[in-house]
């Protein structure tokens, strides 16, 4: 997976078609309060560079959440179809708008210093507190 094929998916009600190419084959999940907020729990969800691409662009609102990110979302259904770098146009997209979904590997969890303690997931994944998760972008 990866670099080598386009995955393609859709929102809810089908408006939304995206075509991304994945870094790689890894899900992280985020526990920020934000992402929980949007979602109502954790965002799961595969790291994509620019090379995403949506059919039905004008179906799409986007949502400044932050100084750094924004959030794009289904105007007719509102399904959540990005979470997006300002500046790096680096894409986190939910990995439940693709098909299939058995290809997926856990491997992270950002911002897990804002967990609720009442759920917890049993595969060891790397964990990333907030601070370590901006202090990886400011690095780079």
């Amino acid at each position: 997976m990866g670099s080598e094929s386009a995955l393609r998916g859709s929102c809810l009600c089908g408006v939304v078609r995206i075509s991304a190419k994945t870094k790689n084959n890894s899900v992280g999940a985020c526990h920020c309060s934000m992402c929980r907020k949007w979602g109502g729990g954790p965002l799961f969800a595969a790291e994509c560079e620019s090379d995403v691409h949506f059919e039905g662009a004008e179906y799409i609102s986007i949502f400044s959440s932050s100084e750094w990110a924004e959030r794009g979302f289904c105007q007719k259904c509102g399904t959540h179809l990005f979470y997006r770098l300002k500046q790096e146009r680096h894409y986190a997209i939910p990995v439940g708008l693709f098909d299939g979904g058995d290809q997926w590997t856990f491997a992270e969890q950002i911002f897990i210093d804002q967990k609720p303690s009442f759920y917890s997931f049993a595969e060891k994944t790397k964990n990333l507190t907030g601070a370590e998760v901006f202090a990886q972008y400011s690095a780079d």
